[in-house]
């Protein structure tokens, strides 16, 4: 199970760049139900994605380059191209997914935290660098950004 909100981000922080980072490409094979590849620097992935906001199930499966590259050409809508950057959230055991998007969505910035319980997520109090809560809007669900710019 995905516990996640998702926010616009306001400004970036001075220190994202200090933080691990990885390059990202994603493409969608289907939308509806969510059924994603993506290349993380040099792993590869099949994902499942329930329907849902906030919460929803998800399951990954490792991918060989071969398999990725055969069935990127067959992905709906465009390909995502991202570098996600991972900061811990002092004392809190959270981590922000920072992700700056480039490509067709060169400046778009979103972050998304992860959470072990629905609770946890609706009690969470963002940083003060966080924009707009889009969580619950979906407009930013990377499924619909593939689909939105073609």
């Amino acid at each position: 199970m995905e516990i996640e909100r998702k926010y616009l981000v306001a400004a970036l922080p001075a220190d994202y760049r200090s933080w691990p980072s990885r390059s990202i490409q994603q493409a969608y094979l289907c939308t509806e139900p969510v059924v994603r590849i993506r290349k993380e620097d040099q792993q590869y992935y099949l994902t499942y994605k329930s329907k849902g906001l906030l919460e929803r199930e998800e399951y990954n499966l490792p991918l060989t380059k071969e398999a990725y590259d055969h069935l990127l050409p067959k992905a709906d809508g465009i390909v995502l191209t991202k570098r996600r950057y991972r900061i811990p959230i002092e004392g809190t055991g959270l981590t922000i997914e920072l992700d700056l998007f480039s490509g067709v969505y060169e400046g778009l910035c979103l972050a998304e935290v992860e959470f072990e319980t629905k609770q946890e997520a609706e009690e969470f109090v963002p940083p003060d660098w966080f924009g707009r809560d889009v969580t619950f809007s979906g407009e930013y669900q990377n499924s619909r950004l593939a689909l939105r710019k073609q």
